[in-house]
């Protein structure tokens, strides 16, 4: 793992997963406050360590991955946000998936634009999508904050869910301008 994928903010450090973290993924992904709303649903203990073997082969692939999201002072567990590939084709989608005593206190905004500014900044990514149901003010809220757009809607499993996207500022050119163009009397 490069300490370069090592993320800090304000409040939190963001870590690519590694394999200490599965007693805290398994604690999360198992809690349907939190997981029931994602794409997949609640998981068993299984199934998060699969998962976990994926998205730690995702980060050496990639460069790019899912992060924990830790307390700056405490080290304490509050989530993970991160980037992946979409399983339905969309792109490289941001994800965040905080407890629900982390909540309301921007933790998630936090977390989530720091993976965003990665994606675009280090990992090169020009566009990053998300997804959030239409019900789902908060993770419209996230999403919205660090200024993603919604693009599109469509109908999975019965509920309409909301495609958001950031693009990738274009660069500027390292070239500086010409003289100015004489003008023709």
């Amino acid at each position: 793992m490069s300490p370069a994928w090592t993320i800090r903010t304000g409040r939190l450090v963001l870590i690519p997963l590694a394999w200490p973290d599965l007693p805290d993924l398994i604690a999360l992904k198992s809690d349907p406050r939190v997981f029931a709303v994602m794409l997949g649903g609640v998981r068993g203990p299984a199934r998060t360590a699969e998962e976990l073997a994926a998205d730690i082969g995702f980060w050496a692939a990639h460069g790019y991955g899912i992060w924990t999201v830790r307390d700056a002072a405490s080290g304490a567990f509050q989530g993970i946000t991160g980037l992946m590939h979409r399983p339905d084709g969309r792109g490289v989608a941001l994800r965040f998936a905080l407890w629900p005593e982390a909540r309301g206190r921007g933790l998630a905004r936090e977390a989530a634009g720091a993976a965003l500014m990665f994606g675009h900044e280090t990992a090169g990514l020009d566009r990053i999508v998300a997804v959030a149901r239409e019900d789902n003010i908060a993770s419209r809220t996230v999403l919205g904050g660090i200024g993603m757009i919604e693009r599109e809607r469509f109908v999975r499993e019965g509920v309409t869910m909301l495609l958001y996207d950031s693009r990738r500022a274009p660069e500027r050119s390292s070239i500086p301008p010409g003289p100015p163009a004489a003008s023709a009397r």
